[in-house]
């Protein structure tokens, strides 16, 4: 490909480009090289960001092989320094302990102070009420956290679908 045909992320249109369609759409909505290429954030003046992930991937015949890369496998590709190989190996990492955890690594609540001492940090300086609803399985371990809905300066109104639906 020579330059004149190289897409650079710019070309793209704003709503297109992978920062964005992850800002409004979420992690899920992108391809595997899309967040490759989130992570590397830029490319190299012949290669986009997204063109340097898909070699990447393509390389190690993706994701899979690409978690058990040496720093110095994916430093071998043109474009990718210690920097990025630093980058791509942490969030492989990252992925793997994720990948790892059991029921054992979750929070319990057995009391009203367990729960305030979860959310305390979070929630200390906020400005405004947040209701924040903690999801517990049957045995009182933390599932999930969501903040269902951000009030005024000290109150908050929910109706409880809003509290069951998730």
């Amino acid at each position: 490909m020579d330059k004149s045909e190289t897409l650079m992320i710019r070309d793209f249109p704003i709503n297109e480009r992978p920062r964005e369609r992850l800002i409004n759409h979420g992690a899920v909505s992108l391809s595997n090289h899309e967040l490759l290429a989130i992570l590397l954030r830029t490319g190299t003046k012949s290669e986009s960001a997204i063109q340097l992930a898909n070699s990447l991937l393509t390389q190690f015949g993706g994701l899979f092989w690409l978690k058990e890369a040496a720093l110095e496998e994916i430093m071998s590709l043109k474009g990718i320094g210690k920097a990025k190989a630093v980058q791509i190996a942490a969030a492989v990492e990252l992925g793997r302990r994720i990948s790892n955890l059991t029921y054992d690594d979750r929070y319990v609540i057995r009391s009203p102070e367990d729960g305030a001492n979860y959310v305390m940090n979070d929630m200390r300086f906020l400005t405004q009420e947040h209701f924040v609803c903690l999801y517990l399985n049957t045995k009182n371990q933390v599932l999930h956290r969501q903040t269902i809905f951000i009030g005024s300066l000290n109150a908050s109104i929910v109706h409880p679908r809003e509290v069951v639906r998730p």
